[in-house]
């Protein structure tokens, strides 16, 4: 594998304490939107560069809703990263789907109430990105490979219901969401899947499956405890399919990510503000 090739990881803090993980720095950024979640964690895996960032910071302060994912995402392109691979808990909505298992989601439905700043656009640009397929499908598929080579039990595909929360689903919205055959449900990855396709960045998804929400009358309804018992129990996994994920990952980029702006920017140039120009340069410049 090429030396270039940079991957980030977003999710729990515990990820990159990863055996192998040699260099290990800390660094922290500004971006033009403020602060990320935490500070980076670099280090270099089996010769590829990594980048890791506890998404809801270290100690898990930040609601899904308050986490700064406009300066995440740019801070992962400040750093070179062209591939992301997102780590989180889900429960699960299908009875095949059992606590534990691993899901390669690659579908959304968004049920976040707009509060959320989910696109680098604005203030006098305009871009319209394509995300009829939100997630990398070439990333996806080197997961899902090195789930099954890591021995979890992995599911391919599915959609992902993506909520507000901080709370838990009701029981009323656990069967709607049934209802529209979803696989999961999370209330961070598509927020972060929006952003890294207008950043070009190739995005693909790691779930863990840790309780079946509420809707399954023979299992407890989801709880705080449950989840975390589950998280703690997956982290090797986890670790395992990342580790495996590198070495099949390579510099070279076979999909379209890389170029997802090129006929996304209908604004006319000449009447974007300068100040907008230099805020979305490392994003938009090669296009202005």
């Amino acid at each position: 594998m090429a030396d270039t090739t940079t991957i980030g990881v977003i999710g729990g803090s515990g990820l990159y304490d990863m055996e192998g993980l040699e260099d290990v720095n800390r660094i922290a950024l500004d971006t033009p939107f403020g602060a990320p979640s935490d500070e980076y964690v670099t280090g270099v895996l089996n010769g590829v560069r990594m980048v890791f960032l506890p998404r809801h910071g270290r100690g898990h302060r930040f609601l899904p809703s308050e986490v700064n994912y406009r300066a995440n995402i740019h801070g992962m392109k400040q750093l070179g990263v062209q591939q992301i691979i997102s780590v989180s808990a889900v429960g699960s909505l299908k009875e095949a789907i059992v606590p534990g298992h691993i899901v390669i989601p690659d579908q959304f439905i968004d049920r976040t109430k707009g509060i959320r700043k989910d696109t680098f656009f604005g203030d006098g640009i305009v871009a319209h990105v394509g995300l009829a397929d939100p997630v990398c499908p070439a990333l996806s598929e080197a997961l899902f490979n090195a789930a099954l080579q890591a021995g979890a039990t992995v599911h391919k595909g599915g959609t992902y219901i993506c909520m507000e929360g901080p709370a838990f689903s009701t029981r009323a919205e656990s069967f709607m969401y049934l209802g529209l055959g979803a696989a999961v449900i999370g209330m961070t990855n598509l927020t972060e899947a929006k952003l890294a396709r207008e950043a070009e960045i190739c995005y693909g998804i790691i779930a863990l499956s840790t309780d079946y929400d509420c809707w399954h009358e023979h299992h407890d309804d989801v709880t705080v405890e449950a989840v975390i018992q589950i998280i703690h129990q997956n982290v090797a996994m986890a670790k395992n399919i990342i580790r495996q994920a590198v070495a099949r990952i390579g510099a070279e980029r076979s999909c379209a990510c890389g170029s997802s702006l090129q006929y996304a920017i209908i604004s006319d140039k000449t009447v974007i503000p300068d100040e907008t120009k230099q805020k979305l340069d490392l994003i938009v410049g090669k296009y202005l």
